[in-house]
């Protein structure tokens, strides 16, 4: 190494030694600096420098010229500012490990917090009389290390902390502190660009830089948390690959490198006012964008004039529906982030923004990702089977999908001359298709073997074993087919629902409202019909309900008041339940008369209630 090794030296030491000997570094090399192939010799433009630069050259004087120096770093441990006299007198371009083996800034980076190297314990023989301490500078919020500030002097190894580290701290403090304050004025810039888009209109709008996210109420209908993920992971690495992105160094996910999800192959510019072709292709330039290109590098080439004011539509690849219109924000002359406007896709289909359509209302997750497929699979004129617990809202969603079907149901009546429409590419809803007479099964298989593409919706309630005629039917659908889930398996959408059910208030009435605890027994309870269970127990509320105020737990049915019994319960328990519920009810509460009344002593009563978990506001 040079000099002869001090006693007791650190096993991570040695192991950093080890690391630079195995890639392939020289200990005796006579110039540090890297060969002009690895580097411009030109610190590259960064964020880091343009707000540490400042703040640096005020603090510079400070740390004297008798061989000792302040550098800056980014990320990569590239050097981008340094000042004073350079170790060994040769400036180096780089600290990381493979190029100059083990040093302070490279053991700050990766501690993430301060560190220090002194002599001997430098891998390269040029620095053995120098010691260096260095500070991690870590991104505003994120906390993720974006650069390090380096103070070296002479040899110091028997002075304790190195005399520059309260230096270096208060240099990395105040280049935190002005990074925080530029990003405020990104976030306040973006935020701008959100309020701008979004309007007065409620309109579905989304905002990301890779740090902040803002979302529009009715965005939040549009996407799942997953869409918004991958809406937020693609534009961000579609603005870095633009190269003209200040925050990417900052706001860059571990492995974020390419756009994934979206294909950013050339499709034809669309006219204006035109609605997105949902055949072609998944991104695409709008029609104000003067830089269309061709060929496969034409996704390279795009992402490059995102430095222009172009917008590219991008489709959200979590099968939502939506296209987003994403439009760069600039500031100081450099791309801070996106704003992106969500717009549904897809013949007769209208989302509603503020819920209130019941066959789309909900946001969570499982409903959401439902109500995507469905859309996916109803654009093309090709049969569509829905799938369902009955009321699950089979009949609603399919009413949404096509505009002006024309409904059958099985359970009334025959298809009849609606087959002939059906071919005619009129819409055709068969409603139960389960209960659908096996001639009018078999002649729609018939239909379907001569004409696989019409415009036809079936929903169908499994149940009892299927018949081969309709088993047939299923098969044909299976590849078209979407399961809706049942409502207890997406409470969180219960709130939203209760508003889109709610019928309009009878004039000199107020509108029908909840109490939290109304609104949480609600969430908690099984629904054994579903939606339609819940919009029958709304509308009777909305018109037989005398009391004024909210809705409190206490006015809801026996069922959904006490919520779930804390067990599955076999059919005797359940019918006791159900019978100590009614009695309780009929008795307002008293146990006394309760327990006088189904002829069982006081203490089994409440031995019972224990049991079910039966909630008695009311006893006395």
């Amino acid at each position: 190494m040079g000099h002869e090794l001090p006693d007791g030296v650190p096993e991570e030491v040695v192991a950093a030694w080890k690391r630079a000997r195995f890639f392939g570094v020289r200990h005796d090399v006579a110039d540090p600096v890297p060969d002009a192939s690895r580097h411009s010799g030109q610190a590259p433009e960064s964020a880091l420098l343009a707000a540490a630069q400042p703040v640096l050259e005020r603090i510079a004087p400070a740390v004297g010229t008798e061989q000792a120096s302040l550098v800056l770093t980014d990320g990569a441990l590239r050097v981008l500012w340094a000042t004073g006299c350079a170790p060994a007198g040769r400036r180096c371009l780089e600290l990381s490990e493979q190029v100059v083996g083990h040093n302070s800034a490279a053991l700050a980076l990766h501690m993430r917090r301060r560190a220090e190297v002194h002599g001997p314990e430098h891998f390269l023989d040029l620095w053995q009389d120098v010691s260096a301490v260095s500070v991690p500078i870590r991104a505003p919020g994120a906390g993720k290390p974006v650069g390090t500030v380096t103070v070296t002097s002479r040899l110091c190894a028997e002075c304790g902390p190195h005399p520059g580290a309260p230096l270096a701290e208060a240099a990395t403090i105040a280049v935190e502190a002005e990074l925080l304050s530029r990003s405020r004025g990104v976030e306040r810039v973006l935020l701008d660009a959100y309020l701008q888009a979004a309007g007065e209109q409620a309109r579905a709008v989304v905002a990301v830089d890779g740090l902040n996210r803002l979302v529009s109420e009715a965005a939040g209908q549009f996407l799942s948390p997953e869409g918004l993920e991958a809406l937020e992971r693609n534009a961000v690495a579609l603005l870095q690959d633009s190269g003209h992105w200040a925050l990417s160094e900052f706001a860059a996910a571990p492995g974020t490198v390419a756009v994934s999800g979206i294909d950013l192959s050339p499709v034809p510019a669309a006219r204006p006012g035109a609605a997105p072709d949902p055949t072609s292709g998944t991104a695409e330039a709008s029609a104000s964008n003067p830089h269309a290109t061709s060929g496969l590098d034409g996704g390279r080439e795009a992402a490059a004039n995102m430095a222009s004011s172009a917008t590219y539509r991008i489709r959200i690849p979590d099968g939502t529906g939506c296209y987003a219109t994403l439009t760069p924000v600039r500031h100081l002359g450099s791309i801070v982030g996106a704003v992106a406007v969500l717009e549904p896709v897809g013949h007769g289909v209208v989302a509603s923004a503020t819920g209130t359509v019941v066959g789309l209302a909900g946001r969570s997750v499982p409903w959401r990702h439902a109500v995507g497929r469905a859309m996916e699979l109803s654009r093309p004129p090709e049969p569509l089977l829905l799938i369902g617990e009955r009321g699950t809202g089979k009949t609603s969603l399919a009413r949404e999908l096509v505009s002006n079907p024309l409904i059958v149901d099985a359970a009334e009546g025959e298809l009849g001359v609606s087959m002939d429409e059906l071919v005619k590419g009129r819409p055709l809803l068969i409603r139960h298709v389960e209960r659908l007479a096996q001639f009018d099964t078999a002649t729609l298989n018939s239909l379907l073997a001569s004409h696989p593409a019409v415009p036809l919706l079936v929903t169908y309630t499994p149940g009892t074993s299927p018949g081969p005629c309709l088993q047939r039917l299923l098969d044909t659908l299976t590849a078209h087919s979407v399961t809706l889930p049942a409502l207890r398996e997406r409470p969180d959408d219960i709130r939203e629902l209760v508003a889109a059910l709610t019928p309009a208030p009878a004039p000199g009435r107020p509108p029908l409202s909840w109490t939290l605890n109304a609104l949480r027994a609600l969430e908690q309870y099984s629904w054994p019909g579903n939606v339609t269970e819940l919009a029958h127990l709304v509308r009777a509320l909305a018109e037989s309900r005398l009391a004024t105020g909210p809705v409190r737990r206490a006015e809801l049915p026996d069922p959904v008041r006490e919520g779930p019994a804390p067990r599955p319960l076999s059919p005797m328990e359940h019918a006791e339940r159900s019978a100590i519920l009614e009695a309780l009810r009929l008795h307002g509460g008293n146990k006394t008369r309760t327990a006088a009344a189904l002829g069982i002593a006081r203490a089994t009563l409440y031995r019972k209630l224990r049991t079910y978990r039966v909630r008695t506001p009311h006893a006395r």
